[in-house]
């Protein structure tokens, strides 16, 4: 069994990065799940290899579509404190697109759940938004922004210090169709944070603020970094869950 060490002591290109806020000059990517190899953008240190899949047989546009299937053991992560052990399989941005403090991003994502998706009421998140820590000096933080599933229930989550709030929710079947994700997202420790979110097309999220942990919590970072993934990520639980996504996009906005 795989299990994540938040102690791991990163490799130092990954510190340089970090320390230096090193990254492409102007962020534009995309990733539609259409070549046979997973692209560039993507790390997979919270994937289990044979977890992963391109198929045609689910897509959203083009030809193909990736297909996330998790299973109990996947990626273990012991529980800190009173928090539950957890498992994981998600795509996880490359360290060089890392957003920053202070600049604007939109991202865009289709997800499918099939019909046979299980309803569960342990956590579940499908999509999230985390602070950048070098070491293990930061608290066992939540994901800033959080797309979640659990008990047949959608939520975006905004988490910023030890409460979570959910700024949109609904009970509304989302199984055996695609759901279409856009987040324009601005992290700040001030109050010039945003985070817009539409699901197909329409708006469900605005909200100006903080969006951002406080330097007292560990993230001690000059430069703030945040970083990108999803899957499926959820407390343990015996039965496999499958996700299929396509349709990717992740832009700085000038």
């Amino acid at each position: 069994m795989t299990k994540i060490n938040k102690s791991v002591i990163y490799p130092i290109c990954i510190i340089f990065i970090a320390l230096t806020g090193c990254q492409e000059k102007e962020i534009n990517v995309s990733d539609n799940f259409d070549q046979p190899g997973l692209s560039r953008i993507w790390n997979t240190d919270r994937m289990e290899k044979q977890s992963f899949e391109i198929q045609s047989k689910v897509v959203h546009n083009g030809s193909g579509a990736a297909k996330i299937t998790l299973r109990t053991g996947d990626m273990h992560e012991d529980g800190i404190g009173k928090d539950k052990p957890t498992e994981r399989d998600e795509l996880n941005e490359a360290f060089r697109l890392h957003s920053i403090e202070g600049a604007e991003y939109e991202f865009r994502f289709s997800m499918f759940l099939p019909d046979t998706f299980l309803i569960s009421p342990v956590r579940l998140v499908l999509a999230q938004w985390k602070e950048f820590c070098v070491g293990d000096s930061c608290h066992n933080d939540s994901p800033i922004v959080a797309v979640r599933y659990s008990a047949g229930k959608l939520v975006i989550s905004l988490q910023t210090g030890d409460h979570r709030s959910n700024l949109y929710e609904t009970s509304d079947e989302i199984r055996n169709k695609w759901i279409d994700f856009r987040f324009l997202i601005r992290f700040s420790r001030e109050q010039d944070g945003k985070l817009i979110a539409y699901i197909d097309d329409k708006e469900v999220v605005n909200y100006k603020g903080i969006t951002s942990y406080p330097e007292s919590r560990g993230y001690t970072l000059k430069k703030k970094r945040y970083y990108f993934k999803m899957g499926l990520y959820r407390d343990i639980i015996p039965e496999p869950m499958c996700i299929y996504i396509d349709d990717y996009s992740k832009k700085e906005i000038r």
